[in-house]
């Protein structure tokens, strides 16, 4: 029987095992490719790390708070926990979404916080190499380039890789939650 002695995490293969008299064996290498969910806002497409999306819902009315920014829609109970759901449009500065019953919310994982975005549509999963994927070009105009991770050409169309860690501040979203739910009480 054979023992797994180190197993990358967020979908990453097995890189090494041990079998039962704790010899090392080697086992193939990270595929050097990663899947992502994207979505549209306005006429450009993003995307995510599949391992950070936890559910796809369509859009669902928020519990809005106060003292939060202008981008952060309001929060949802999800099965008891409690989600901040921001509009991704209004993020990136293009003014709010007028969200109906086609529009999308994507729950995804932020270190150890459960976050929402709000999208106008969910578009595929794409599964790309890693040296498809390009650096964000720096310039002076770019609002966005802070929150992505990169670039990458699919079929004729440009796919901006959204980092989410920059793009939402866990520990402001939580301490802006605890702040609007004790003013409540």
């Amino acid at each position: 029987m054979q023992n797994n002695s180190l197993v990358a995490q967020e979908n990453k293969a097995v890189t090494s095992t041990t079998d039962a008299d704790g010899t090392e064996l080697a086992l193939p290498e990270d595929s050097g490719q990663e899947q992502f969910i994207t979505f549209t806002v306005g006429e450009q497409e993003y995307g995510v790390d599949i391992m950070s999306v936890r559910e796809i819902k369509g859009w669902t009315e928020t519990t809005l708070l106060p003292n939060t920014p202008d981008y952060m829609r309001g929060v949802l109970n999800l099965r008891g926990v409690i989600v901040p759901i921001f509009d991704l449009r209004c993020r990136f500065g293009l003014g709010e979404t007028e969200a109906t019953n086609l529009h999308v919310i994507v729950i995804i994982a932020v270190k150890d916080r459960m976050v929402g975005i709000l999208v106008d549509t969910v578009s595929d999963i794409l599964t790309i190499s890693n040296s498809d994927i390009r650096d964000v070009p720096k310039m002076e105009t770019l609002i966005e380039e802070e929150y992505l991770s990169g670039l990458v050409t699919i079929e004729g169309r440009m796919v901006a890789l959204l980092n989410q860690e920059r793009l939402f501040d866990t520990q402001a979203i939580e301490t802006g939650i605890s702040a609007s739910l004790t003013e409540e009480t």
